[in-house]
């Protein structure tokens, strides 16, 4: 097949799983199909994005896209012009007529067998009447995302304004789930929740991979006894909300029973709040861009996933996993993942049974070990990239 495959964002740094999880799949079914890569590019990628995209893709099309910085002038002017615009804002800024055009273009002239569009937000460039199949790859349910800011806001003006994204969002995405010929979901959890709540059928999914050759302890590392660890961009929003969650209620609880228990968070663009986590303890890391997270794993003797906002599936969840770490999250960090409590992984909800876990598994370092080394066996086995690109490859190829 020939896929046309949408996107916002050139792949390169590949340092966020939506880019990990594409960059991955589409390196397997370049193998076996040609992918023509059409994508957004507001000049951020790395300098080399262009060349290395050789890696995923047969040909590239670099649409030129102009995005605000976050907390700039322009930013805050295309916000207060969202408030009477249909569309929430995150997906409002992703127009672009242009890439529209290079889409119809791409299809009329290369011969597409399918267009996949990679996420949500680019959708809306995504024509109707195109003479090929369509397929909508929802790497989460963007609306159970923005419901969930809102449940956890303390701040009525925040919480209102969440509530008014997500009412926005899950109008939006009920309505491109619709129109799409077909939708791929990455996780049976995710599949489910998109059928039942836009009345659609037939939404297929496909496993969360993890690359278990990169993935491994290095063997040279001793875990530091009372080190835990969390990685993830720390410009996405679910992830600082959990952070500072777990900052301020979580580590407290543990430090009453281990009071030196250090916390390392790794993950690149912090903003200025996660910084400044590290002023008020010195028990707090910060990193911001690492050139690899496996190091920081690899002596880690706790794993943490601790959020309350999120959708789709954890790669973070699989890497820790592949490298031997025990874990602890909440049920809405792991979701959509198939894990068993207590072998391979602690699922612990509210702050009091989150910091117990942690602790339960720091001071019985024999049952941690034994359970990252159950979970690591585990992910070895069943969840390589390579089955993740196979299911997806058959998913496109019986598209109507």
């Amino acid at each position: 097949m020939h896929l046309l495959w949408v996107k916002t964002e050139l792949l390169h740094p590949i340092d966020k799983g939506g880019r990990i999880r594409t960059y991955n799949m589409l390196r397997a079914l370049k193998k076996q199909h040609r992918i023509t890569y059409v994508t957004l590019d507001n000049g951020e990628a790395a300098p080399e994005a262009e060349s290395l995209a050789t890696e995923y893709c047969h040909d590239l099309i670099r649409v030129p896209f102009r995005e605000a910085p976050r907390g700039s002038p322009r930013f805050w002017m295309e916000l207060l012009a969202n408030v009477v615009s249909p569309l929430p804002y995150a997906v409002a800024k992703y127009h672009s007529p242009r890439m529209r055009t290079e889409i119809v273009d791409a299809v009329r002239q290369r011969g597409i067998d399918v267009v996949v569009c990679d996420f949500l937000f680019p959708s809306q460039n995504v024509p109707d009447g195109l003479p090929c199949r369509t397929v909508l790859f929802q790497h989460n349910v963007e609306a159970a995302i923005w419901k969930r800011h809102a449940a956890v806001k303390t701040n009525p003006l925040a919480r209102a304004y969440f509530a008014e994204q997500w009412r926005r969002m899950k109008h939006f995405e009920g309505r491109e789930c619709r129109r799409f010929g077909s939708v791929v979901a990455v996780s049976r959890a995710d599949a489910a929740e998109l059928e039942r709540e836009y009345g659609i059928r037939g939404v297929g999914d496909v496993p969360t991979g993890v690359d278990t050759e990169f993935f491994r302890p290095s063997g040279n590392a001793a875990r530091h006894p009372h080190e835990v660890v969390f990685t993830g961009s720390m410009d996405w929003m679910p992830n600082g909300d959990g952070i500072t969650w777990f900052a301020d209620d979580i580590l407290p609880r543990i430090h009453r029973v281990m009071p030196d228990v250090t916390l390392t968070v790794v993950g690149r663009n912090p903003p200025p709040a996660i910084q400044a986590l590290v002023a008020r303890d010195s028990r707090l890391r910060v990193t911001g861009t690492v050139p690899d997270v496996r190091p920081y794993m690899d002596q880690a003797s706790v794993f943490v996933v601790p959020l309350r906002v999120g959708g789709g599936t954890r790669l973070k969840i699989y890497e820790a996993m592949a490298m031997e770490c025990p874990l602890v999250a909440t049920t809405i960090g792991a979701e959509g993942l198939p894990v068993e409590q207590s072998r391979h992984l602690m699922i612990a909800d509210g702050a009091d049974a989150f910091a117990n876990a942690v602790l339960e598994l720091l001071q019985d370092p024999g049952r941690a070990r034994a359970m990252g080394l159950t979970a690591a066996e585990w992910v070895r086995n069943n969840y390589g990239w390579e089955r993740a690109a196979e299911e997806f490859g058959r998913l496109l190829e019986n598209t109507g």
